[in-house]
Order: C-alpha cells, then structure tokens, then sequence
C-alpha cells in the first residue's frame, strides 16, 4: 500500500501523453518542418558559396536562430516537466497534457519562424529583389499592348511617308491605318444579324413583330385582370361588403331572391313566412353588412336556412343590394312590422 501510494504522488513525466493522436499528428508536422528546414538549409548554403563576401553574417544568424530554437525548447521542456508536478487540472486536449500541448506547438511555431528566416535569407541571395520599372516603360508596353488588339501601329512624323495613301484634301492627307479587327467583326456581325432578324420576323414570321407582341401582352394582361377580378369578387365579406349600385348586380340579385327567397318573403319582398323586407324595421339590423351576414349565415332558430353553401360572396352581395333597394316600395299586402326601425346613416 505503502509503495502504491508512493507511485501515485510521483509527478508524470513531461513527455506523458505523447501517444495521443493529437500529440502524433503535432510531431508528424514538427518532424516535417525540419526536414523542409534541412533542405532550405542546404540551399542557403549553397548559395552563399555565390555570395560569400555579400552575405558574410548570414552563417551566424541561422546559427543564432537555431540555437535559439533549441534553447526555447529545453526551456519549454523544463516548465513543462515543473509543470506536471503541480495539482491535476483539466486539459485542453483530453489525454493530452497542456504541457506536452504547448511544448509540441512552441516548437512548430519556432521552426517556422526559421524557415521564413531561410526563405528571406535564400531571397536575398539569389537577388531576387522587385525594382520599379519606370512609367516610361510601362506607358510604353501599355501602347504596344493596345496597338496589337487593334492591330494598329503608332505613326510620327517620320514614318508617316510609309503609309501615306497620297490623297490630300486641303492639307488633309490619307494615312492606311485600317480601323481595328473587333470593329470589323462587330460590323460583318451585324450584318449577319440583320439578315437572320429579316428572315426571322418579316419572310418565315416564326416571330410575332412589336405590334402583335403589345396585343399578345394586352390580351393576357385582361385575362389576369378578369381572373383577379373574378377572385376579388369572391373574397366579399360581412366585414369588407359594399352596396353593389350597378344594375346588372340588382338583376342578378332579384333572381336569386325570387329563386330561393320569395317563398318565405314573397315575390315583392312584403313577407310571408318570413318578415317584410321592404320597410325599416329589422329583426337583425338593416345594415348592408347585417343583411349580408343574415343571409350568409342564416337564422337557424327561426327556420331561415345559411345560403353561404349555396351562393357566392358575389351572390350574396347581390342579394343584399336587391333587398335595399327594394327599400320604402310599399307592396300590396306587407307584413306587419317587426323588430327595430332602422335609420341609414
């Protein structure tokens, strides 16, 4: 028990954990960085054998820098075994101590940072440094660039005797410099175009011409507006009804009610069964919304029937319109009044 317990508060090794998958791809990549570190190595040295008296200082700056490296990672390697004697904490690495964690990328980031040292140095020496090239040069390759799209070619006073046509019109003389190839085929393209477009509209007509294609588009534009319409009409409520004041809307509703209606509200409206439609009072309201919704939903408990199944919103806003204006006829025979006189606002 003695010796078990002795083992237990030994502190780890710093190097604990160095099988974790995470700890094996961090030294994979380490190992790679100095193999590319060996090879960039040996090109510099390489190259300062060129550059010897140029770069005289180099040899000990890379030697200043790996053994700096090599410091900085006995250093880490210290600080983490002091590390692993201190109370067990919570890894960032499950199974993976944060020691062994920071160490394995302490070291990457030390041999990148002498790979770029190397890269540079290895810049330096094969005198691979970017210089300005002058504006003149660069006007002058910007021309040359644009003479061979267009083909064209740049004329002074010296060389305009070669590609003179020998034509002068008041001083004005005719140099041969043809315009440029892409304003040559925009034009043959044209004119191909112009013969497909000629075939296309006016001999085949495959295709309707500017006129027809306004009265195509006229044509289903008043065929959404009817469907619209149509769906708009349909979409009457007793919160949105308007009195429909058209005349082919109170004939529509007048057939309706002589249909379905007038056998309990008699022919004229006067009322039979059901109460007189044609003076003011109401039994549940005279409004254009209240005579809708009475007919849309119907009165159950007096024996009036819901026509919402039967009719349309359309419909219904054409029976209430025929019912108003039925108002104040005075028919023969009326009814009795019933329930509470109503006044238009």
């Amino acid at each position: 028990m003695l010796t078990s317990s002795i083992l237990l508060q030994a502190p780890p090794s710093p190097f604990a954990g160095l099988n974790h998958p995470v700890a094996l791809m961090l030294l994979c990549i380490a190992v790679g960085l100095l193999i590319a570190i060996g090879v960039l190595a040996y090109t510099v040295i390489g190259a300062m054998d060129i550059y010897r008296e140029r770069m005289k200082k180099i040899p000990a700056v890379l030697l200043l820098i790996v053994a700096g490296s090599l410091l900085t990672q006995g250093a880490r390697a210290q600080e983490a075994a002091e590390e692993t004697a201190k109370a067990v904490k919570t890894n960032l690495v499950s199974g993976l101590a944060d020691s062994s964690l920071y160490l394995l990328i302490s070291v990457i980031g030390v041999e990148l940072l002498v790979i770029m040292m190397l890269l540079y140095a290895l810049r330096v020496l094969a005198g691979i440094q970017r210089t300005r090239k002058p504006k003149a040069a660069t006007a002058k390759r910007r021309i040359n660039w644009l003479e061979k799209l267009n083909k064209t070619k740049s004329v002074d006073a010296e060389s305009e005797a070669d590609v003179d046509m020998g034509h002068d019109y008041d001083g004005i003389r005719e140099l041969n410099n043809p315009t440029p190839p892409w304003w040559r085929y925009g034009f043959y393209f044209s004119l191909v175009f112009a013969v497909v477009y000629l075939w296309r509209y006016h001999v085949a007509q495959s295709a309707p011409l500017q006129l027809e294609e306004l009265a195509i588009a006229q044509a289903k534009a008043a065929e959404e507006k009817a469907a619209y319409l149509a769906n708009a009409a349909n979409n009457i409520d007793e919160n949105n009804v308007k009195l429909l004041t058209d005349a082919a809307d109170i004939a529509d509703g007048k057939k309706a009610f002589i249909t379905s209606c007038a056998p309990c509200h008699g022919p004229e409206a006067q009322g039979v069964v059901g109460p007189n439609l044609t003076d003011a009072f109401w039994l549940h309201g005279g409004s254009v919304k209240d005579i809708f919704s009475t007919i849309k939903y119907g009165v159950p408990e007096k024996g009036m029937k819901s026509w919402k199944d039967d009719f349309s919103p359309k419909q219904l806003a054409q029976l209430t319109a025929y019912i108003k204006s039925v108002q104040g006829s005075n028919p023969p025979n009326p009814k009795a009044k019933e329930g509470i006189e109503y006044k238009e606002e």
